[in-house]
């Protein structure tokens, strides 16, 4: 299965930019990420980690 797979993939032009483009998506999702991680305020990470936490009166299940 994987040979008919393969044999297939090498017969269409131009496909090897595909995983290269993938690759360089997920490098810079996670650079992005990273960056982001190091350079958030402090102040602005605790209010969103605190938020699942807090319990306002007018927020009730009916």
């Amino acid at each position: 299965m994987l040979k008919f797979v393969k044999n297939h993939m090498e017969s269409i032009t131009g496909i090897e930019i595909y995983p290269i483009i993938s690759l360089l998506i997920f490098f810079i999702f996670f650079v992005v990420l990273f960056y982001w991680v190091f350079t958030a305020k402090k102040e602005y990470i605790k209010t969103v980690s605190n938020l699942p936490l807090e319990n306002h009166q007018n927020d009730t299940i009916s």
